[in-house]
């Protein structure tokens, strides 16, 4: 079992920046790739962004690419989402989620998931 617990959410406006954390407890997070999705009110969940167990390999929705970053520090138990320049369409619900499996990243199919951070960007 994982325990995963998101913080960092807030109202920005846009243009402005904002870091998310995702602590992990349990298991041993470092043997787990990780991702962050989020889900607007109305909306399916997203994919947003995704790290190996390592760190070395990172996947980003193309709406996010070169504005966001996921980077994990393992003996933090920690995953995180730099996110700048923000719009208003990245308000949503963020949620972080641990896989087992390094493959498929970009989909839902993550074994853990953690309760979710609301992140509001105000025109």
């Amino acid at each position: 079992q994982v325990r995963l617990v998101e913080s960092g959410g807030g109202l920005v406006q846009a243009g402005d920046s904002l870091r998310l954390s995702c602590v992990g407890s349990g298991r041993t997070f470092s043997g787990y790739a990780m991702g962050w999705f989020r889900q607007a009110p109305g909306k399916e969940r997203e994919f947003v962004a995704a790290t190996s167990w390592r760190g070395s390999i990172k996947y980003y929705a193309e709406s996010v690419k070169g504005r966001f970053t996921i980077s994990r520090d393992n003996a933090k138990n920690t995953v995180y989402l730099q996110m700048s320049r923000l719009k208003p369409e990245d308000t949503a619900v963020y949620y972080c989620a641990a896989r087992a499996s390094a493959t498929m990243l970009t989909t839902p199919n993550y074994d853990y998931w953690g309760q979710g951070t609301q992140v509001t960007v105000s025109s």
